[in-house]
């Protein structure tokens, strides 16, 4: 599998369909890990913070969210790369633990969102294996109520656990439990409400043209204005220095 070190952040580049195999025969082994969905966003995040970058370089799987990530990567010479976004990965992977017989669990959003999950998941993948959804406090576990979430995922059996508390949150949450869990961790943030009918993702052509950011900000404007319209033009602005300077690995891997 080929990677590239986006302003210092490591992106692989599967194909869909690997990537999928990848993460359920990793959620087969019960060896844990975890998988990280990586956007404009989160690269910026990782070039700001030296701690964060080393988060989302230790995953098991970094994969390309958004189209500026997979147009970065075709420029780094890797031409087949395609867009692996949370969105499509999720049910996508659903639908493959269900035939592989691999349990699963949601952590993160709200009571109602995760209520919302279980009854399309039950609908859609009636032979499933949902054996765990956990809606977190919006403040940091003590350690009991951590030690006790890591009893009750590990009881449970999960294989496959879908996380959903936005970045870089969710990265940083997976980053320091994936050692004690035996699942593997994928943090799809955005996904928990699509796939709870909740929210409507941009039309096909939008995404193809990488303008789903776009509809995303015209949907929760308040929440999000800041990730895209600071965030994205720095993007632009350092990405363009690295192509020109032709830095394109981890200095400690060349």
């Amino acid at each position: 599998m080929q990677s590239r070190y986006i302003l210092g952040m490591r992106v692989d580049a599967p194909r869909v369909a690997q990537a999928v195999e990848y993460i359920t025969d990793l959620a087969a082994s019960g060896s844990g890990g975890y998988i990280c969905v990586a956007t404009v966003h989160m690269v910026m995040e990782a070039y700001d913070s030296e701690n964060f970058r080393q988060t989302v370089n230790g995953a098991s799987l970094v994969v390309p969210d958004g189209m500026p990530l997979v147009w970065a990567l075709r420029l780094m010479g890797i031409t087949g790369a395609e867009r692996v976004d949370g969105m499509s990965l999720t049910p996508v992977l659903l639908a493959e633990a269900q035939r592989r017989g691999l349990a699963v669990g949601f952590y993160g959003s709200t009571p109602e969102v995760l209520a919302s999950i279980q009854r399309r998941v039950r609908h859609l993948y009636p032979q499933l294996k949902l054996q765990y959804l956990f809606s977190p406090p919006f403040r940091p576990l003590s350690q009991p109520e951590e030690g006790q979430v890591i009893r009750d995922i590990e009881s449970s059996r999960v294989q496959l656990l879908f996380v959903g508390l936005g970045c870089p949150k969710q990265e940083q949450w997976m980053a320091r439990m994936f050692n004690r869990l035996s699942a593997v961790l994928v943090g799809v943030g955005a996904a928990f409400d699509v796939l709870a009918g909740l929210r409507r993702r941009a039309p096909v052509w939008m995404q193809k043209a990488g303008l789903e950011w776009f509809y995303r900000l015209g949907q929760e404007p308040r929440r999000l204005w800041r990730r895209y319209l600071y965030h994205n033009p720095r993007f632009v602005y350092y990405f363009a220095r690295q192509l020109l300077g032709r830095q394109f690995s981890s200095p400690a891997t060349t």
